[in-house]
């Protein structure tokens, strides 16, 4: 199961690894996407604002997760760098422990709170019962949204990135399905397609664990290993706590862009949601970067191979400049017709072109600085990655966004780039914090 990442070429390793967690994030992009196509197609305006807006809220929960979770990864990914199989049993029975009691507490507290959370977010009074329904669904499902992710990042942290592929398949099929079935036969939209969702997710889990079951991990997990200890939990979130923290203020930065949509009426709230979804879809390079980097770094760095690590770094930068701009000169040309097929108004595909027409080049800075918090995750640096992200969010995002929306009130182009201007601003810190640590490196050496 474990794959040594510390040897061969890094360009093949990189391929090796990325490809499947490329194609597990685009399926579950895809099945998310299938959501808002279906409610498109049985249901109305508001239903696809409900189903935009609350899936909005459940990616700002789920990339928390993901981030807190990247803390096993790298800890994992460095033990078996380092030939450390007991460290890493430690490390995957802590995450076990940590990840089950957070995530029935997270579920219940959001449930709580979920009258709250579409009041804040400023939901379309048509738009309103609808969120709420879909919100209560998905928040039940918490625990098995937090079990499929910790399985998949202890796989990667073993160098694995196919078998996540597989449990993310079989989650993909069984919601489109049911999506057909609950949203087309029962009618039951936006509770449908939460439905569907937590659903296919509890069988993406169950296929992870018979496969757990079935296959040797090459690890041997004792009772003690998910007994909390100090000092491995410690480690796990000095680094998962800074991306989780990192990752949640991107999601509510965007959260707020969509808050600002919201009060500019319902269309612009639709096309805001819709093109938020599309462009997950161009995002997957990025984001497999990303879980890429800090994992072939990881294991590198815990193998004393840092030049490697480096060499990670700049092979994964390249192909996402190369990958972001291809994707930036399409959407200039195609923006109405991909959006028109998730609504049939008119309107929310003109608002929702200029919206993504602008937010298309963030394909390219978020692509480098993404590869970026991967590598200073791998280090143990994570705060770098932190830091970054809140200096862009509070300087050039939310502003922007807000100023753009002001000034601009027939389009939505001027709030799309403000959303890329943000991650400019992060490729120019993290630059800066890269030469700063190569430059220490030596120093220290």
């Amino acid at each position: 199961m474990e794959r040594n990442l510390t040897t061969g070429s890094v360009f093949k390793n990189i391929l090796r690894f990325s490809l499947p967690y490329l194609f597990s994030y685009f399926l579950q992009t895809l099945y998310g996407m299938a959501d808002l196509y279906l409610i498109g197609q049985f249901g109305g305006v508001d239903q696809t604002t409900a189903v935009s807006v609350g899936s909005q809220v459940m990616h700002m929960v789920t990339v928390m997760l993901v981030g807190l979770a990247m803390g096993t990864t790298v800890m994992v990914g460095q033990s078996v760098g380092g030939n450390r199989s007991r460290e890493a049993a430690r490390y995957i029975g802590n995450t076990v422990t940590l990840f089950f009691a957070g995530s029935v507490a997270l579920s219940g507290i959001l449930l709580l709170g979920r009258s709250l959370i579409v009041s804040v977010m400023a939901v379309p009074a048509e738009a309103v019962s609808g969120t709420k329904a879909y919100l209560t669904i998905c928040f039940l499902g918490i625990p098995f949204i937090t079990a499929y992710n910790i399985i998949s990042s202890i796989f990667r942290g073993l160098g694995d990135s196919k078998s996540p592929l597989y449990f993310i398949a079989a989650a993909c099929v069984v919601n489109v399905g049911l999506d057909y079935l609950f949203m087309g036969a029962f009618g039951m939209g936006p509770a449908g397609a939460a439905l569907g969702t937590t659903l296919s997710q509890t069988v993406s889990v169950l296929v992870a664990l018979t496969v757990i079951s079935r296959r040797k991990m090459g690890l041997q997990l004792q009772k003690a290993d998910f007994r909390p200890g100090k000092q491995t939990m410690g480690k796990l979130l000095k680094i998962g706590v800074p991306v989780a923290l990192q990752d949640g203020f991107i999601q509510i930065s965007f959260l707020l862009i969509t808050i600002i949509a919201n009060h500019r009426g319902l269309e612009d709230a639709a096309a805001v949601g819709i093109v938020e979804k599309v462009i997950g879809m161009l995002f997957l390079v990025p984001s497999s970067m990303l879980s890429t980097v800090s994992a072939l770094a990881a294991q590198n760095i815990g193998a004393g191979r840092r030049d490697r690590a480096v060499k990670t770094l700049r092979y994964a930068v390249l192909l996402c400049v190369v990958f972001g701009s291809a994707a930036s000169l399409a959407v200039q040309f195609c923006a109405e017709p991909v959006l028109a097929l998730f609504s049939e108004d008119a309107w929310v595909i003109l608002l929702g072109s200029q919206y993504f027409r602008g937010y298309v080049f963030d394909c390219i800075f978020a692509g480098i600085h993404f590869c970026f918090s991967g590598y200073f995750c791998a280090g143990g640096k994570s705060g770098l990655s932190f830091l970054h992200n809140v200096l862009s969010i509070v300087l050039a995002r939310i502003p922007g966004a807000y100023l753009a929306s002001r000034i601009f009130a027939d389009t939505l182009y001027p709030m799309g780039l403000a959303v890329a201007g943000g991650s400019l601003l992060s490729v120019a810190v993290c630059v800066i914090a890269f030469v700063w640590l190569q430059k220490k490196e030596k120093q220290d050496g």
